[in-house]
């Protein structure tokens, strides 16, 4: 496990496209009949890393409040799933059905995805306006596995509240801090660094 932080994509920049299968369904899902009326978070996660594991139930809990605020959350795992196992489909369909999850968590098998976003870590957040262009993109809070940092998700929520109630939002944003995307040998983007 390699503490990555994100790539911290361009503000502005527009979500790229996507078609994905969902495990769980066995449908496959695109950005644009998953997007939100008013904002989309795409989410960049997996079912071991540790720091996701740590955040989950409160990412879970916040994911349903943004839902009723006309913000959609998008999760998508694009770790190499040979040679880490516990990241396959099935065990997403396991996690999401766990954790309860009211937001498709799609399997980005070829990694291409991943790069298009830039994701660099687990979790890695990408908040889009209505016009699906990127407003926020940074860390969940302060709390890591192991620091005595309450998880309290404010950094994102704040995010979230300013874009749904039209406030700006401001610039200076935290890289989020994961673990690193598993790439498939050979796959690893210019970005990548471990």
């Amino acid at each position: 496990m390699a503490r990555t932080e994100s790539t911290m994509l361009e503000l502005g920049s527009l979500a790229p496209d996507f078609r994905l299968p969902e495990p769980l369904t066995g449908a496959d899902r695109t950005l644009n009949e998953l997007k939100g009326s008013k904002g989309t978070l795409v989410v960049f996660i997996c079912n071991h890393c540790p720091y996701v594991l740590h955040i989950l139930p409160a990412f879970v809990q916040m994911a349903r409040a943004y839902k009723g605020r006309g913000v959609n959350v998008i999760a998508i795992n694009s770790n190499d799933v040979v040679n880490y196992s516990d990241d396959s489909p099935e065990k997403m369909a396991l996690l999401a059905t766990e954790y309860d999850f009211d937001f498709p968590y799609l399997y980005d098998e070829s990694q291409s995805i991943a790069k298009a976003y830039q994701a660099a870590c687990t979790p890695d957040f990408y908040l889009f306006d209505e016009n699906l262009k990127l407003v926020y993109r940074g860390q969940f809070d302060a709390s890591r596995p192991r620091n005595d940092i309450a998880v309290s998700g404010e950094d994102l929520n704040a995010a979230v509240t300013a874009l749904v109630e039209e406030i700006p939002i401001s610039v200076e944003q935290i890289p989020s801090l994961g673990c690193n995307v598993k790439w498939k040998a050979g796959n690893e983007p210019e970005y990548f660094n471990s």
